[in-house]
């Protein structure tokens, strides 16, 4: 049908460019140990983007199955959009090259059966009832599965074609404890390739238990200001608010709080890296939503500012390549998004401490300023260790401007965690608690 739909815009006197996707995905949501929901989702779609005389315009279709009239009808409404749009048109991918990465496809996950995933989940409740009959009533587990496939593709008037066949699987639990106080616990990690489901279930079973501890016995402290060691988690939340000044499209509109490459924005000791060519990472993928190659990107290499992070359209406006970063569905018109985001710089060890203040998760990242920086965050859990004992805090805010943080980093840890797509060591800096 694809086929079809490239034959009739080949006759027509306008630029295209086509993207489409088809794929199924299946998720299980536990609660309180109980099977609550189970459900099998499909997907399919054709975005199309057409320039007619230096202007774009774009519309989109779902499903991927329509008869030859229906096709045209689709082709004309997207043209009869760029014949009236006041968006400008500066041209599609030209990229013809291919590169695959790595273990982003796995078969035993594309033919794992719904009843296979089913049992799967009722495992995961049975391993969370063995856990609340062994420590007690006032634990509540929850969690979920999901998993799924998809085949993303795209065509353009440049030759351009291409496609990939991509799998994901994803475990959350989560854990409160409640009686005269509560305090609650999480994990959550995604996959590529099938996992060994039995062994994740019980390192996310522990990790979440031993976090719902330390969350249950935390009280407020009086507040600290030097030295922090910020968990990924914590990493990432912030990182987050770094991001988008990062993005050639805030940089052009200038919404960044950056111009140039060159300056030095943080300290030498602090390294971040956009990376979509990891082998079996969740952020990984061999071309963009345009269809450039994905690649490796040092954003911040010591402390100084080497490179934003672009798209086809702000590539051409500010006169250089894209960096394989746009992001889409078949719904949507490209725009700039990272990829896997990774944490590196100069390295300590961070892991065997006598003495430190550490804060593993916060939230409320979302109230932070991303052009100022300034941020304040609710720890939502933190530890100190004095001697070997450690003493969980949470409830406190965590202040400050996160290009002052960034400025101040002393060294980051050996071991890196993924969070999603975000890889980090702990990272030493300097930060304040009230």
């Amino acid at each position: 049908m694809i086929d079809e739909l490239i034959k009739i815009l080949n006759h027509k006197d306008v630029e295209w460019e086509i993207y489409w996707e088809v794929g199924r995905g299946s998720s299980f949501k536990i609660e309180r140990c109980e099977l609550v929901r189970a459900q099998r989702k499909y997907h399919s779609g054709i975005g199309l983007r057409v320039g007619y005389k230096g202007k774009i315009g774009f519309s989109y279709i779902t499903g991927i199955n329509h008869d030859r009239a229906t096709l045209e009808r689709f082709v004309n409404r997207t043209i009869k959009l760029a014949k009236v749009s006041e968006v400008p048109f500066y041209g599609f991918s030209e990229n013809n090259k291919n590169r695959k990465v790595k273990a982003l496809y796995d078969k035993k996950i594309e033919e794992l059966s719904f009843d296979e995933a089913y049992a799967t989940a009722i495992f995961l409740t049975e391993k969370e009832k063995e856990l609340k009959e062994k420590f007690g009533q006032e634990y509540t587990f929850s969690g979920g599965l999901a998993f799924g496939v998809s085949t993303d593709g795209i065509a353009n008037s440049n030759g351009v074609e291409k496609s990939e066949k991509t799998t994901g699987l994803s475990i959350s639990i989560h854990i409160v404890k409640k009686a005269e106080k509560s305090g609650s616990g999480s994990y959550y990690k995604g996959f590529r390739l099938m996992p060994k489901f039995e062994r994740e279930f019980s390192v996310g079973l522990e990790k979440a238990f031993n976090e719902v501890e330390l969350s249950y016995n935390a009280k407020k402290i009086e507040g600290y200001e030097g030295e922090l060691i910020l968990e990924p988690y914590a990493v990432a939340s912030l990182v987050g608010i770094l991001m988008t000044n990062l993005y050639g499209d805030n940089v052009y509109h200038r919404r960044s709080r950056f111009s140039k490459v060159g300056d030095t924005i943080a300290s030498e000791s602090f390294t971040l890296i956009d990376d979509a060519t990891l082998e079996g990472k969740l952020g990984s993928y061999s071309f963009d939503g345009e269809g450039n190659l994905s690649q490796r990107t040092v954003l911040i290499e010591n402390g100084i500012l080497k490179s934003f992070l672009f798209d086809e359209t702000y590539a051409k406006l500010m006169n250089t390549e894209s960096t394989g970063n746009a992001v889409r569905d078949f719904r949507t018109t490209p725009h700039i998004g990272n990829s896997n985001v990774i944490v590196d710089g100069k390295r300590e060890n961070l892991e065997d401490l006598e003495k430190a203040v550490v804060i593993k998760r916060v939230f409320g990242e979302h109230t932070a300023n991303p052009v100022s920086g300034d941020f304040s965050l609710t720890i939502e859990l933190g530890y100190i260790i004095e001697n070997g004992e450690v003493k969980p805090f949470k409830d406190n805010m965590f202040a400050g401007n996160i290009f002052e943080l960034i400025n101040s980093i002393i060294n980051v840890g050996k071991e890196k965690e993924e969070v999603g797509s975000f890889l980090s060591p702990r990272v030493l800096t300097l930060g304040k608690i009230i």
